[in-house]
């Protein structure tokens, strides 16, 4: 991937997440988005993170790890809103990853970055 590809993908993720977040100041609680908002929200930008460190050529700028940092919790904001909880939670893009490896599940990982536990 080019450096102009990955920066556009991760710009891309951060503001799909930004806007989310936006969106969900208002929204009820709702399992199913929650869940969706882990696999379709947190999963991609997981992913992006740990594709850029295994298998790119380059190393993620500053500013891309910042903007994977932000939209990682922009999703789990929106993952725990969802399920009825208010949450900053301030975590690192590459702790969601080794959470995610650790759990080999974007939902329980989730689960304990937020801390809020949800009964599928």
């Amino acid at each position: 991937m080019t450096r102009g590809t990955r920066a556009n993908d991760i710009a891309a993720l951060a503001e799909g997440a930004a806007r989310a977040r936006r969106a969900e100041s208002t929204a009820s609680p709702d399992a199913m988005a929650a869940r969706r908002a882990a696999c379709d929200g947190l999963g991609p930008v997981v992913a992006r993170y740990i594709e850029a460190r295994t298998g790119d050529r380059e190393r993620l700028s500053a500013e891309q790890l910042d903007r994977l940092d932000a939209a990682c919790n922009d999703w789990l904001a929106v993952y725990a809103r969802r399920l009825g909880r208010e949450c900053d939670p301030g975590v690192p893009v590459r702790t969601a990853a080794e959470a995610v490896i650790d759990t080999h599940d974007v939902v329980a990982a989730a689960e304990l970055l937020t801390g809020v536990d949800a009964d599928w």
